[in-house]
């Protein structure tokens, strides 16, 4: 797509008519525009109708009646979330449709009221388990978006080391026995590089159970590794037992179906969508599977960021107008899953952002302990 240059007065009749779509949901006449501009010289509804007129040139405004106003298109709706992260960038005129689309940027600083960062709070309470706290994140996010709140656990984080057993069996032969708090076992014999005794297997274990009880076990291995070069001199034959095992698969997460919490698809199915469009959207998110694949093609749990997709349609035809605005939720250097919102594009972003990134923090104080959690955010699509 080329670049496309907009005009400062042209992102001022933009924003207006994005904003007065998303309170309204009615299509924006100029002369509406023009009243939301009566303190400005120069902004006449002559004038606002031809701004509207080269906005729609450029694809940002759609009229769907030849008498009717005009309503955003999904590149303006980039356009305005790439504006409104990106305070810095307000004055620039010259935006690539790269940018407005699937680029990426820092979202700027933004608070919630204190209103509904009340309401979050108490929502959360009581909540002591991650899987508590995804399952509460759906129900909030759908409550406040009037969306479809989804909350996807990692592969990994629901394998919270309740135990680990092992056995000698043979030569260079061990079984790992690894219990989960989720009730899970898991075994798998592993071929060591180097002999360990019964005691050396015995003092492994009774390490990692008293040390690592209540840890996800993707980050016990990253601790082990760091106590390693830290500790090495005192406890050098312990952790070389230790590391040969981990290194040998002791404490590999299997491979499992992630736990997936969603909420508000009633939400979804009032809002104005005419009959084979609701039903080819409910089609699209029949699945449960079919959200995971869209959160994990859309947000990266490695950036540790907020990231706002307008317009799901190469998800889903039926998804053209919806947008996704998710985050990763982090345990140390662990992620615990995504959090989002998938809503019509019709939504209160700049308070749909900063409540998703301010609900993606929220674990670090809920699941403090050996659940310390660090979300940084700022990224957009």
């Amino acid at each position: 797509m080329a670049e496309m240059r907009v005009s400062p007065r042209e992102r001022l009749v933009l924003t207006a008519i994005i904003e007065l779509y998303i309170a309204t949901g009615e299509p924006v006449a100029s002369q509406a525009v023009a009243a939301s501009f009566a303190d400005r010289e120069g902004l006449s509804s002559a004038t606002v109708r031809n701004v509207m007129a080269t906005l729609g040139e450029a694809g940002l405004l759609d009229q769907p009646h030849t008498s009717a106003g005009r309503v955003p298109t999904a590149a303006a709706f980039r356009y305005y979330v790439e504006q409104i992260t990106q305070p810095g960038r307000l004055a620039a005129g010259n935006q690539s449709a790269h940018a407005m689309g699937q680029g990426a940027s820092s979202l700027g600083p933004g608070q919630l009221s204190d209103v509904r960062r009340e309401q979050i709070e108490e929502s959360f309470t009581g909540v002591a388990s991650s899987n508590e706290y995804l399952e509460r994140t759906s129900h909030v996010l759908a409550l406040i978006s009037s969306g479809l709140g989804v909350a996807i656990a990692s592969s990994a984080s629901g394998q919270i080391l309740e135990h680990i057993h092992f056995s000698r069996l043979a030569t260079g032969r061990v079984l790992a026995v690894l219990v989960t708090q989720n009730g899970s076992v898991q075994d798998r014999v592993l071929i060591l590089d180097k002999e360990l005794t019964h005691l050396e297997l015995e003092t492994a274990a009774r390490y990692l159970n008293e040390n690592f009880r209540g840890w996800p076990i993707e980050r016990i291995r990253a601790e082990v590794a760091r106590r390693i070069d830290v500790e090495r001199e005192a406890y050098q034959q312990m952790l070389a037992s230790i590391e040969e095992l981990c290194r040998k698969g002791a404490l590999a997460a299997s491979e499992v179906s992630p736990n997936i919490f969603v909420d508000g698809m009633a939400n979804l199915i009032t809002a104005e969508l005419d009959r084979e469009r609701l039903r080819q959207l409910l089609l699209a998110l029949e699945t449960k599977q079919r959200l995971v694949e869209l959160l994990n093609a859309y947000v990266d749990g490695r950036q540790q960021e907020v990231r706002v997709v307008v317009g799901l349609d190469e998800a889903s035809p039926a998804m053209q107008d919806l947008v996704l605005i998710g985050a990763p939720a982090r345990l140390g250097g662990a992620t615990l899953g995504t959090v989002a919102v998938i809503a019509p594009t019709r939504i209160q972003y700049q308070e749909m952002i900063q409540a998703v990134r301010y609900i993606a923090r929220l674990s670090e104080r809920l699941l403090e302990g050996p659940m310390d959690w660090d979300v940084p955010v700022g990224r957009v699509l």
